[in-house]
């Protein structure tokens, strides 16, 4: 009885991750601005999850025959998702492509100038980033 209320919670818990992530969470959608420079935003996506339960007995619990005539089940499960951002995919209008990487090592250039310099170009692309990250 176990094994089908436990399989029963883990795919009820797949299902509902695969509602939430797709490969738009990993790759977000493009936002291009007038200017013709497209930014692509890059994430990572991880995921934990965890469940167990189990089967017993209560002392009034009827007995037929010497079994059990039910089995309370006790269980549970749980799951976090945690989306960052890795980098940025910048094309500008040319077609020259740079990587914009979030978590630079120090004595990289600034990668948060570099981002802000961006969207400085184009006041619009803060609620675009903003909408793409918070889709889901």
């Amino acid at each position: 009885m176990a094994d089908n209320k436990q399989s029963e919670i883990i795919r009820t818990s797949l299902e509902s991750i695969k509602t939430m992530l797709d490969s738009n969470t990993v790759l977000g959608e493009a936002v291009t601005t007038p200017s013709g420079v497209t930014i692509i935003p890059v994430s990572k996506v991880t995921v934990g999850y965890a469940s167990g339960g189990l089967d017993y007995l209560k002392k009034d619990t009827p007995v037929q025959n010497g079994k059990p005539v039910f089995n309370n089940y006790g269980g549970g499960g749980g799951t976090g998702i945690t989306v960052s951002p890795v980098c940025f995919i910048v094309i500008d209008a040319e077609g020259h492509t740079e990587i914009l990487n979030v978590n630079a090592p120090a004595g990289v250039e600034d990668t948060a100038s570099r981002v802000i310099s961006f969207i400085e170009r184009s006041p619009e692309l803060i609620e675009k980033i903003k909408a793409a990250f918070s889709k889901k």
